[in-house]
C-alpha cells in the first residue's frame, strides 16, 4: 500500500510526488491521459518557486532549459508607461524563468524517476471513500481492470474538472470573466518586435494584447478578441493573428511557424477549504484564476511544497496529525490573494470606455515612473512576499515571513531526505540541546542567526515558524513539542 495517492500529473501532481519521494514517503502518483501535455500552456516559473525548487534539488535542469524574462514592458496610447525590472527581485532568482508547461512536466517526471517513481498512465480514479485510518479508492486502468487500493492520504492535483474535488462534493465558486481571449504560440519578427527576454504588455483600445517569450525564438500571444457568447468557434488562423498583431502591436512586426493556436476564457474560481479529513485538494482543483501574472502553476507548485513535508513527519509519527490542519488555512489565504490580484490585473486591461482607459495609461505612467512601485510589482509576481503570518504554526512576531535564502551560509534550509526545522541561534550549545530533545523535528546542528538578538526556527518549505528572542528556549521547546507528538 502507497502511504499516499496523487491524482493528476501535471506540474503540481508531479512536484508533490517529488517532495514525498525526497522524504521517503510511499506514494503513487496516476493520471488518466495517456501522454504528458505537449503544449506550452503555463509558461513561466517564479522566483519563489525557483527556490524551492533548491530543496527539491532540480533548479539546475531547469534554468538550463528556460529564458531569463529580465522585465515586462507596458504600452498604452502609443506611449511606453513602464515596467517592472525582475532585477528588482530580492532573491537568488531574479527574473522569470520562461519555460514551456511541456517542459516543466518533463523535468519534473525525469527528477521523479531519479527516486525510483514514474507516473501510472491511463489510470482513472472512479471512486473513493474514507475509513478512520485510510481511504478506500477505485482505480479503473485502460485495459479494463479495476484496481481496489487502500492509502493513508489522497491527494487530488487533477486540475480544473477534478474527480476528487467532485466525490469531496466541495463547491468551486467563482465566475467566468466576460471576454473571449486569443492564444497563439508563433514566431515574430521584423520591425517593432519586442526583445526576447522581456513580458509586452500593449493596452490597446481594442483591447489587451500581450507577448510572451519563449525559450527557442518563439513567443506566445494572448489577446482579448470580442465578448464571449457561448458560440463555439473554430481555433484562429495565422492571418487572423498577424492582423490582430499589426492592429495592436505594429505593421513591422510579422508572425509565422505556429504551433498551437486556441482561443479560451478566463474562469477565477476556488473552493473554500483545502482538505477534508484524509483527503487534500491542490493547485487547479482548488483554485483557477486569470492568467494575468503567471501566476497558477507556481502557486500550485507551492501547494503541493507546503503539503508534502507535513504528510511526511506526519507519516513518520514525528509530527502529530494537528500538523496538517495548518495546510487548508496557509494555502486557502494565498490562494485567495492570488485571484484577488490577478482579478484585478484583468479588469484593469480589459477597461473598454475610452475615458477610463486614458485615465488609466496616465495613472500607470506615473505609478510606474516610482522605483518603489516597480519593485512591489515585481516583488509580487514573483511570490517572494507570500508568506503565513496568520497561520496556527506562526509563532512571535515576525513568523511566517519567507527566510531570504541568501540570509544564510551553506544549503538551503530542509535541503536532503529529512523535512526538519532549522534552528538559528547564537547559543550553539543549547541549540544542540535543543535539536537533541526533538531530533525528527530540528536539524541537529544549529546555524548562527544572521539577526542578532534573535531565534528563529524556519519550516522545512523556508518559512520562519517560531520567532522569539535568543534566550527564550523554553518558549521554542513548547513550540515543537506542540509541532511534535509529545
Amino acid at each position: 500500500m502507497a502511504d499516499v495517492l496523487i491524482v493528476g500529473a501535471g506540474p503540481v501532481g508531479l512536484t508533490l510526488a517529488c517532495e514525498l519521494a525526497r522524504y521517503r514517503v510511499g506514494v503513487r502518483l496516476i493520471d488518466r491521459a495517456r501522454q504528458a501535455t505537449r503544449t506550452s500552456k503555463a509558461l513561466v516559473v517564479w522566483s519563489r518557486t525557483l527556490e524551492l525548487m533548491d530543496r527539491m534539488g532540480c533548479t539546475e535542469a531547469f534554468l538550463a532549459a528556460g529564458l531569463r524574462a529580465r522585465g515586462a514592458i507596458l504600452r498604452g496610447g502609443g506611449r511606453v508607461l513602464g515596467g517592472p525590472d525582475f532585477s528588482d527581485i530580492a532573491s537568488p532568482y531574479a527574473f522569470g524563468l520562461m519555460i514551456p508547461q511541456s517542459d516543466t512536466e518533463r523535468l519534473l517526471a525525469e527528477h521523479l524517476r531519479g527516486f525510483g517513481v514514474a507516473v501510472e498512465r491511463e489510470v482513472e480514479l472512479t471512486a473513493f471513500s474514507q475509513t478512520a485510518d485510510g481511504v478506500e479508492a477505485r482505480l479503473a486502468h485502460a485495459d479494463g481492470r479495476e484496481e481496489q487500493v487502500t492509502t493513508a492520504y489522497l491527494i487530488g492535483c487533477d486540475g480544473a474538472h477534478s474527480a476528487v474535488r467532485h466525490g469531496l462534493g466541495l463547491p468551486f465558486q467563482g465566475t467566468a470573466q466576460g471576454d473571449e481571449w486569443l492564444l497563439a504560440d508563433i514566431r515574430l519578427d521584423g520591425v517593432g518586435a519586442p526583445p526576447g527576454d522581456a513580458i509586452a504588455v500593449y493596452l490597446h483600445q481594442d483591447g489587451p494584447f500581450v507577448i510572451f517569450p519563449i525559450p527557442g525564438g518563439r513567443a506566445r500571444v494572448v489577446a482579448t478578441v470580442g465578448r464571449a457568447d457561448g458560440r463555439v468557434r473554430p481555433d484562429p488562423t495565422l492571418a487572423e493573428v498577424q492582423a490582430l498583431v499589426a492592429a495592436r502591436a505594429g505593421p513591422g512586426i510579422r508572425v509565422s511557424d505556429p504551433v498551437w493556436l486556441s482561443r479560451f476564457r478566463i474562469h477565477e474560481r476556488k473552493v473554500s477549504e483545502y482538505r477534508r479529513d484524509r483527503v487534500f485538494l491542490a493547485g487547479d482543483a482548488a483554485h483557477i484564476h486569470s492568467p494575468a501574472g503567471g501566476q497558477g502553476m507556481n502557486t500550485g507548485m507551492q501547494d503541493a511544497v507546503n503539503l508534502a513535508w507535513k504528510l511526511a513527519l506526519v507519516l513518520r509519527g514525528t509530527a502529530a496529525p494537528r500538523l496538517l490542519d495548518s495546510y487548508s488555512p496557509e494555502r486557502n489565504a494565498v490562494g485567495e490573494m492570488v485571484l484577488r490580484n490577478a482579478g484585478r490585473l484583468t479588469a484593469m486591461a480589459t477597461l473598454a470606455n475610452p475615458l477610463a482607459q486614458s485615465v488609466r495609461n496616465r495613472a500607470l505612467r506615473l505609478l510606474l515612473s516610482l522605483p518603489a512601485v516597480r519593485r512591489r510589482m515585481a516583488a509580487t509576481m514573483s511570490e517572494i512576499e507570500i508568506g503565513y503570518p496568520a497561520s496556527p504554526l506562526s509563532v512571535g512576531s515576525g513568523a511566517g515571513r519567507r527566510w531570504r535564502p541568501e540570509d544564510a551560509a551553506g544549503p538551503p534550509p530542509g535541503a536532503g531526505a529529512d523535512p526538519r526545522f532549522v534552528l538559528y541561534a547564537a547559543d550553539a550549545e543549547s541549540g544542540t540541546a535543543l535539536g537533541g530533545r526533538f531530533p525528527g523535528l530540528v536539524q541537529p546542528v544549529p546555524r548562527k542567526n544572521p539577526e542578532p538578538g534573535r531565534l528563529h526556527l524556519v519550516r522545512p518549505d523556508g518559512y520562519v515558524g517560531f520567532a522569539a528572542g535568543a534566550a527564550d528556549w523554553d518558549a521554542a521547546a513548547r513550540y515543537l513539542k506542540e509541532c511534535g507528538t509529545a
